[in-house]
């Protein structure tokens, strides 16, 4: 028989509710140095947890009918059953009785990688996107990354430069973890940690401020990726191991997909329930459908009457480009004056030409090269399709969004996390399968009518009901705030 002696007994729910919200307030007012970590929407109640001070932020605003957890308050003088130290209640509703403080005003420590837009990569317009919405939304933020600029002339943003991203790898570590060490205690202490490449991250893991939430943005596989490109083995395995040395750190982890849920799952061996899946975000006032096609196309010089086909890609071998050169000599036999614009710069691109014009597309192909990031959605506006024909590791695709909020509908080839994006919309703009002869007959099917492509508004309407960054960012930011056993 169960010696129910050690615990009190359970209250009824209406009670627990009650007394929780009094019990609550009442200590935050009697002794604000008091802090009460909570956990949010989850099955079961948990014991509170207890550090040196109380922040009004480390409140949630329950959305009705949503299971919350709850604890009990343990503190000197509580006389209430709340005194008790209960390590396992029932799960009760929450009826909303509080206004709590997710909603205030968060301290955030993030670490990327450089400064968008001076580098246009996905994970830094990812950082600065999410950075600006949460900055909107009255989050305080202070930025560590290579090579970024003296302030971001924005108030609640500070900015440290690590490195700069053209010294040698060794010193920009060392340097990175001297300027970190050497502002630290300058900083405010964050409320949370969000760390976005394992590089910056390793050097200050020792100094990050303890019993602080540490959340991982895993936007790829670093070293699967170099491999890919064709790094060296030593290269591949050093990044890896540094990999490994950052994530064991770490508290939990936000993917954009499923797929790279997986990836982080298999290759890394996270578990699971350390995994949550977010997609990205996409600025919808800055990518959206403001011109015609044909207004586009001449502010561009694009041609004015020919079906148009964009692929904004590094020319990297896992992006696929040279399949879609292949697939297009199909395509021009049944759509003669097809024209596909390509806007990127990478290594292959000499081949890739090289492949152009061996494959006769001369008058079809145009490399565009580095195309400034206020041109980019203009050139989604004059495209009538935009393609991603990636091989692997796409973790997502924000071309996808981007596009999709300008109006232009994209064809993705079944990788990664891309189908997880375009499925829901229109499963015909997801090929078959990644080959040339796939990319093709879609093509062919989609620009000759025989598969209607969603309209301007549709797709412009499905960005923004599922993908502005006034949705994704609170989500992210839920997470980054959950507290943690340590």
């Amino acid at each position: 028989m169960d010696d129910d002696s050690e615990h009190p007994p359970e209250p009824e729910e209406s009670h627990v509710n009650e007394l929780l919200v009094l019990e609550i307030l009442e200590a935050i007012k009697e002794d604000p140095s008091l802090w009460i970590e909570y956990c949010v929407l989850r099955d079961v109640f948990r014991k509170a947890k207890f550090v040196d001070r109380l922040s009004s932020r480390d409140w949630f605003d329950c959305p009705s009918n949503h299971l919350c957890w709850s604890f009990p308050v343990r503190r000197k003088g509580c006389s209430s059953a709340l005194a008790g130290n209960w390590s396992d209640v029932e799960r009760h509703r929450c009826d909303c009785i509080w206004k709590t403080c997710m909603t205030s005003p968060a301290q955030l420590l993030l670490v990327g990688l450089g400064w968008f837009p001076t580098t246009p990569g996905g994970l830094d317009r990812y950082l600065y996107e999410l950075m600006q919405q949460l900055v909107a939304d009255g989050d305080r933020i202070t930025l560590c990354g290579s090579g970024l600029p003296a302030t971001s002339h924005q108030e609640a943003i500070s900015l440290i430069n690590l490195a700069d991203p053209k010294d040698p790898l060794l010193q920009r570590l060392y340097i990175a973890r001297q300027r970190f060490r050497d502002r630290l205690s300058q900083l405010p202490r964050p409320d949370a940690i969000n760390l976005h490449f394992a590089l910056y991250s390793f050097p200050l893991l020792q100094d990050l401020p303890a019993g602080v939430p540490i959340t991982f943005n895993f936007q790829g596989p670093w070293a699967l990726e170099s491999q890919q490109e064709g790094a060296k083995p030593w290269n591949v395995a050093f990044k890896r191991w540094l990999e490994g040395r950052v994530y064991r750190q770490c508290d939990r982890f936000i993917v954009l997909s499923d797929a790279f849920g997986e990836i982080l799952h298999r290759e890394y061996t996270i578990p699971w329930e350390q995994i949550h899946v977010i997609p990205a975000g996409v600025d919808v006032e800055r990518f959206q459908a403001n011109l015609t096609r044909q207004q586009a196309r001449e502010a561009l010089g694009f041609p004015p009457d020919r079906p148009i086909l964009f692929v904004p890609r590094r020319l990297v071998q896992r992006m696929g480009i040279d399949i879609l050169l292949q697939a297009l000599v199909a395509v021009r036999a049944m759509v003669p004056d097809v024209w596909l614009a390509i806007a990127g710069k990478g290594a292959l691109r000499p081949v890739l030409e090289q492949q152009a014009q061996e494959l006769g597309l001369q008058d079809h192909v145009k490399f565009l090269g580095y195309v400034p990031d206020e041109q980019l959605p203009v050139a989604y506006q004059a495209a009538d399709l935009t393609v991603v024909p990636s091989q692997s590791l796409e973790g997502f695709g924000l071309i996808l969004l981007e596009s999709l909020a300008c109006g232009t509908p994209v064809l993705s080839t079944p990788v990664g996390g891309m189908p997880e994006v375009l499925l829901p919309f229109q499963p015909a703009l997801v090929t078959e399968t990644p080959t040339a002869d796939a990319l093709a007959t879609r093509l062919i099917d989609l620009l000759t009518g025989k598969i209607s492509l969603p309209d301007r508004a549709a797709c412009r309407e499905y960005a923004v009901s599922n993908y502005d960054w006034k949705i994704i960012a609170p989500k992210v930011r839920e997470i980054l705030l959950m507290p943690v056993d340590r």
